[in-house]
């Protein structure tokens, strides 16, 4: 049975998700239609894909300000007076919570209290004690609490989640996770403090998530220096270094000050290296034939000679493509409609929310003492 899901919050985020299930697609293009067979977007479906209308019926949306309402009614959705009266519809199965973050767990607490799931925007909220309320709360009335941490579907983390998961560049010992722009924070709350802006919020719960979702270890260390460059309210980028339990070593990077990017992914592993340059997934694996070639003639670099850094004879290392990956792009929203059925275990949990969260607050107490964070003991 499809269930009813009233979005609160129509602007970047909460319109694309109307886009997306009002069309059925599960793709939310900002200020377009979208459907299966009349956008450019539409070459991303693939015939597993989860057909969201299905499973999710958009009973309506609501949003403070009247430019995102005149949108709305544009585009035909319904629209709710307030946040009061979504609740208060008692044909309202889930509430979509798409507002900034500093309102997600008041919200989300009184939609459970009403008898309504939710799906929340990530960050879930700022802090971890703001969730660990909204959890209880979840306990308390046995309603749904699902963080829509929908980046562990996007097809550059699913072809590196591959290539670690089956040793493709042999046992990874170092993971590079990035995202660069140039146009500084956008000029809305994201920039402001008291409403959860700052890119840690922004993007780095994203990477943060994929990496916690992707190892199965702990983490014992945290090191992370964080810019100001364009806004010195909030952070606009940080570099992050992490060492889990096995040794093995990530570096998550945000900036927005950049205009040469460097590659999303860099990935290496005792027997090969694996590089994604873009959101385009262009890039290429390269694999050691044998280690027994260890010997090498020194070449000159710069101003001096070198073995270490010679470079390998072509016929030692072989390159591939990067390997093919199929998954359900709507996974996520199915997910939460089995869930709340109780026909699947929740596939992005509170509990890991809950450890990404806890993550970022150990990152910025690193960056305001400078010091080497301990976090999982």
């Amino acid at each position: 049975m499809s269930k009813r899901i009233a979005i609160v919050g129509c602007g970047g985020m909460g319109s694309g998700h109307a886009i997306a299930i009002a069309t059925g697609s599960g793709i939310a293009v900002w200020g377009a239609v979208s459907s299966k067979d009349g956008n450019a977007e539409a070459g991303r479906i693939q015939s597993l894909d989860t057909d969201v209308g299905s499973r999710l019926t958009l009973a309506g949306v609501y949003d403070i300000d009247p430019h995102r309402m005149k949108w709305a009614a544009g585009m035909g959705y319904p629209l709710y007076d307030s946040y009061e009266s979504i609740l208060a519809d008692a044909t309202v199965d889930i509430v979509l919570i798409a507002t900034p973050n500093h309102l997600h767990r008041d919200q989300a607490i009184a939609a459970m209290r009403a008898g309504k799931h939710v799906l929340c925007e990530k960050p879930v909220t700022s802090t971890s004690e703001e969730l660990e309320a909204i959890l209880q709360v979840s306990a308390e009335t046995g309603k749904v609490f699902y963080p829509r941490q929908n980046r562990r579907w996007d097809r550059d983390f699913r072809i590196i989640r591959r290539i670690y998961d089956e040793e493709l560049v042999g046992p990874v010992f170092n993971i590079e996770s990035r995202v660069q722009g140039s146009r500084g924070i956008p000029g809305d709350w994201r920039g402001k403090k008291a409403y959860g802006g700052g890119m840690m919020l922004d993007w780095g719960v994203h990477l943060l998530d994929r990496l916690l979702d992707m190892i199965p270890e702990k983490i014992t260390r945290v090191f992370c220096t964080m810019t100001h460059v364009t806004n010195n309210e909030v952070d606009d980028g940080f570099k992050m270094q992490m060492v889990f339990e096995s040794g093995l070593t990530a570096t998550v990077e945000v900036s927005t000050c950049n205009f040469i990017s460097l590659p999303l992914w860099y990935i290496a592993g005792r027997e090969g290296t694996a590089v994604i340059h873009d959101w385009s997934c262009f890039g290429k694996l390269s694999r050691l034939k044998t280690w027994e070639d260890s010997d090498a003639l020194p070449i000159l670099a710069g101003a001096g000679l070198t073995k270490t850094m010679a470079p390998r004879d072509t016929g030692s290392i072989t390159e591939y493509t990067l390997p093919d990956v199929q998954f359900d792009n709507n996974e996520l929203y199915g997910n939460l409609a089995d869930t709340i059925e109780g026909k699947a275990e929740q596939l992005v949990t509170g509990i890991q929310a809950l450890r990404v969260l806890r993550l970022m607050e150990a990152a910025f107490q690193s960056a305001e003492t400078g010091e080497v964070m301990h976090f999982e003991p």
